[in-house]
């Protein structure tokens, strides 16, 4: 069995109307992963980094966060995630990007989306808060391609 959180970067959104934080919850529930705790934290380095960690401690399989990843100068999601994890899935942004980009035509290009693992070896997705992204990473490349990063890593 697979066991998750989701944590969600927002200085409006709360856990009742987390929206982009429940379609990932549901889409990995319906997919018989367990989501062991989300959290919502405002768009702080520090505040994000925390949450993050207290998430790392809890040993989950996998680590979903959700907002802060555009260019504003609010957006400070990558700046406080991408030291936590040394290992990156280049083909994850790529391929994200991609896949928003014939959705969203070149707004994509905002997006600075990532994956990869942490010191604990736990996998890592860091998604925008929009519904629509969140939808379409989870159910087009999270879901399909979680087990073998895991069983590859894992070797």
């Amino acid at each position: 069995m697979i066991n998750a959180a989701i944590l969600t970067i927002s200085d409006t959104r709360t856990l009742d109307n987390d929206k982009s934080g429940q379609i990932i919850a549901t889409a990995l529930a319906t997919a018989k992963v367990t989501v062991k705790q989300r959290l919502v934290v405002r768009d702080d380095i520090v505040a994000i980094q925390s949450a993050f960690l207290q998430l790392e401690q809890a040993n989950p399989d996998l680590i979903i966060t959700n907002g802060g990843t555009g260019i504003a100068r609010r957006d400070v999601t990558i700046p406080a995630l991408k030291p936590l994890l040394p290992v990156i899935i280049p083909g994850f942004g790529e391929h994200f990007r991609q896949l928003s980009f014939a959705e969203i035509g070149t707004h994509a290009l905002a997006s600075r989306a990532i994956a990869g693992f942490n010191v604990r070896q736990q996998l890592c997705f860091v998604l925008p808060g929009s519904t629509n992204a969140c939808h379409t990473a989870v159910q087009q490349l999270i879901l399909p391609e979680l087990k073998h990063l895991l069983f590859e890593r894992r070797k």
